[in-house]
């Protein structure tokens, strides 16, 4: 009699089987998959937008500001966890191997079964109740801009890789990027504090936005192939490496020119060119990019050097402001209590950016 087994399934050859799940997840583990070095990108305008209130009006809501900081950490580490998520199921982030460029690609959280899908997607989900939570309760107890800001910033967050939208994979995640890392953040933490817009706050926080849009690029250009396969269309992989490098290098610039000419058209004081301290990380991180672009693990070192630019910039800028509102003779105690709230929420992110050598190249 002959045998009527099935012959076993073939996987695909990119796919490999998760090692086994540990009942308990340790703490590191979930550290890893909320990638908190890349978060300051998001606490960063929400503080800065919260000190040009300051500055501006002599007035600070602590409560209302902690909130703010807070809702936008926890959207962003949802954020992170929502691409690694969707990125894992899409098969971008399946094949196993060595991670070469810590700055590229997801965590590695599921594709090494450390994490199973489900339970981060609890954890994500969690973490965007939290903040729809902050950001109603902000709507309530301030104005009702903020619905505004917060459902086009979620949204932003929820679809970058999401079905049906996914627009990451459609080429518009670079310029989202830039938008909300900027003004959709900062623009409302200025919101919940002055309950009003302001054309200083817009352009003191562009340089922020354009410095994240970089970041990107940078970050997308040792997974081109593997987005290619997988069909995530970003602008790396529609235009390729080598106008990817003059991408970077044209938005940094713009950063940095946007710094230049604030004080001299008066829209912001002299005290933000202290931010042309992070002009040489650019410029040496440009250098080893024009040179190892095609080397993910040479690039490793600009992937550090434009973050370190990025969250300095962002420090500066945020002093910057606290020093200008000080000479406008207001309250030091609350300049005191932002600059808390910033350290807060930036030393678990030091570590990883400012205490790793960046290497040579």
């Amino acid at each position: 009699m002959k045998n009527k087994t099935k012959p076993p399934k073939i996987a695909p050859n990119n796919y490999v089987r998760p090692k086994s799940v540990p009942t308990r997840i340790s703490l590191p583990v979930w550290w890893t998959a909320f990638r908190y070095h890349f978060v300051p990108s998001s606490f960063l305008p929400a503080i800065l937008g919260g000190v040009v209130a300051w500055t501006q009006t002599g007035i600070i809501y602590q409560w209302f500001f902690f909130l703010v900081v807070l809702g936008v950490t926890l959207n962003h580490i949802a954020l992170n966890m929502t691409d690694d998520y969707f990125d894992y199921h899409a098969a971008v982030d399946q094949k196993n191997k060595k991670v070469i460029n810590p700055y590229a690609g997801g965590s590695g959280t599921l594709t090494s079964g450390k994490i199973k899908p489900q339970d981060m997607r609890f954890v994500f989900l969690s973490l965007y109740l939290l903040t729809i939570i902050i950001g109603l309760y902000l709507c309530a107890a301030r104005t009702w801009w903020v619905l505004a800001f917060g459902v086009f910033g979620m949204a932003s967050s929820y679809f970058y890789t999401a079905p049906p939208i996914r627009y990451g994979y459609r080429g518009f995640g670079e310029i989202s990027q830039l938008v909300n890392f900027s003004f959709t953040i900062g623009l409302g933490a200025y919101v919940v504090q002055a309950v009003s817009l302001s054309w200083e706050a817009f352009w003191v926080l562009s340089p922020l936005g354009l410095m994240m849009f970089a970041m990107i690029i940078i970050n997308e250009i040792p997974d081109r192939k593997d987005d290619a396969a997988a069909g995530k269309n970003n602008l790396v992989v529609l235009w390729g490496t080598k106008k990817a490098v003059w991408f970077y290098a044209a938005s940094m610039t713009a950063a940095y020119l946007v710094i230049l000419f604030a004080p001299i058209f008066n829209v912001a004081s002299f005290w933000i060119y202290l931010a042309f301290f992070t002009l040489p990380w650019f410029l040496r991180a440009f250098g080893i990019l024009k040179r190892t672009f095609s080397n993910p693990l040479r690039l490793a070192p600009a992937n550090l050097l434009t973050i370190r630019a990025h969250n300095l910039t962002g420090i500066i800028l945020i002093i910057a402001y606290l020093i200008q509102g000080i000479q406008n003779n207001h309250d030091v105690q609350t300049a005191f209590f932002a600059a808390l709230i910033l350290a807060g929420f930036y030393i678990p992110a030091a570590a990883a950016v400012f205490f790793k050598n960046p290497g040579k190249n």
